[in-house]
């Protein structure tokens, strides 16, 4: 297979309010369009939102959000144009061919030598959706299941009826509004916790601040009951986005939540170190999960001899290729994946959503999860809902806490096969 043409356009959007996590805040997302063209001369649609504080702090600190997002863009750019020179059997195969390329492009672009992958593979994700797309459709693929590799298919056996929707809390959630989500029958919530509260970088402060508002939330959830969770309470998924520096403030955040009545309702505690960090997580008390550090199948092989067991994947962040990759490692070493949100638009969260809907619950869940926070955070959701192609797809809302995947859902693939250009 090859690629004959592209074209590429953006779209910024405005956030409701400042979105707070690693410390920084964000008012705007991009949202990109990468259109290709292969023999058949068919254009088809690849879509990303790009996310440079996730993806690399560093780069987020270093330029105004305008250039990071800029310069993250260009490496799409370059992306989708290395594509023309490229000949291909599959999207795995190429992925593998252009990664290393589109990286070095990447740090030189950029001047930056330490550039973490993930940015690569945020600004790869409408051009690998892209890829996807063309591959399915010269090759006469119309469901999901198809498309899955066979020697990935291990990662995905499982067949849910529902999700459970996860919302985002971050640094500015009112207790009101968590109060509200919980009276909407969500089950489990993300808890954005690392903040700096004078910008000063004094972990501290960061970890009297993560005190105080874990004891606040918990205050509100505590005696909230669900049929979704292995202990009938509401469940807690924390994410520090490698916010703290040792196991010692770690253990004291814990041993307060332990000390408030919460620990057993904690299922997740994701990225409590920096990108790099060779930390051994195994004595903690908790599922550790990594996301961010989790960029490649061989770099999750050494998280999980770490002691991390469980894996967000991500394919809205860090490409369907390289998700399908890490999901087959972490199943061949037993270790569950779920999906994690990057406040992406409805249609990505239906990509995400095809992923989640085959993995296993994670251990403390009955039933699979997806993160899913564009619906708090877009001011213009309304209006990229009726972008998506089925817009009045059952399976698109939150309907009591919970996503509901009919047959239609299955057999359409949430529609991710009809936005082809």
């Amino acid at each position: 297979m090859e690629i004959t043409d592209y074209s590429l356009d953006f779209k910024r959007e405005k956030l409701l309010a400042p979105f707070g996590f690693k410390g920084g805040y964000v008012n705007e997302l991009w949202r990109v369009f990468v259109q290709l063209k292969g023999k058949m001369k068919q254009p088809v649609l690849g879509t990303g939102v790009q996310s440079v504080l996730w993806s690399d702090s560093n780069i987020f600190s270093s330029f105004s959000p305008t250039g990071g997002n800029a310069l993250m863009l260009l490496v799409t750019e370059y992306c989708a144009k290395f594509l023309k020179s490229c000949q291909w059997n599959n999207p795995m195969e190429l992925f593998d061919c252009i990664f290393p390329e589109i990286l070095a492009y990447a740090k030189k672009t950029s001047g930056r030598s330490d550039l973490k992958p993930t940015f690569v593979l945020n600004a790869m994700v409408p051009v690998d959706n892209a890829v996807w797309q063309l591959y399915a459709m010269e090759n006469g693929i119309h469901d999901f299941d198809s498309l899955i590799p066979k020697n990935c298919s291990i990662a995905f056996i499982a067949h849910h009826s529902n999700l459970a929707a996860i919302p985002l809390i971050t640094y500015g959630t009112t207790l009101d509004q968590i109060g509200e989500l919980a009276d909407a029958g969500y089950s489990i919530f993300k808890i954005k916790i690392g903040s700096d509260p004078d910008s000063d970088g004094d972990l501290r402060k960061t970890l009297a601040w993560d005190k105080s508002r874990i004891k606040d939330i918990h205050s509100i959830l505590k005696n909230r009951t669900t049929a979704f969770t292995a202990t009938g309470t509401v469940a807690y998924y924390l994410d520090a986005n490698g916010r703290y520096k040792t196991l010692e403030q770690i253990h004291e955040l814990l041993d307060f939540i332990d000390s408030i009545g919460a620990l057993d309702q904690v299922v997740l505690f994701e990225e409590p170190f920096p990108y790099g960090s060779s930390i051994d997580v195994s004595g903690l008390p908790v599922t550790v999960a990594a996301d961010e550090s989790a960029y490649s199948d061989t770099v999750v092989e050494s998280l999980i001899e770490l002691g991390y067991r469980a894996i967000a994947l991500k394919p809205i962040a860090k490409t369907m290729s390289m998700s399908f990759k890490i999901a087959s490692m972490a199943a061949k070493k037993g270790i569950p994946c779920f999906c994690a949100d990057l406040t992406v638009d409805p249609l990505l969260v239906d990509y995400n959503k095809c992923f989640a809907a085959r993995l296993e619950a994670i251990p403390g869940m009955k039933i699979g999860i997806l993160e899913s926070n564009g619906q708090q955070n877009y001011a213009e959701w309304n209006r990229m809902l009726n972008e998506h192609p089925i817009p009045d797809g059952e399976w698109i809302n939150v309907h009591n806490g919970v996503f509901n995947l009919n047959e239609k859902f299955y057999s359409s693939s949430g529609g991710i096969f009809n936005a082809r250009g």
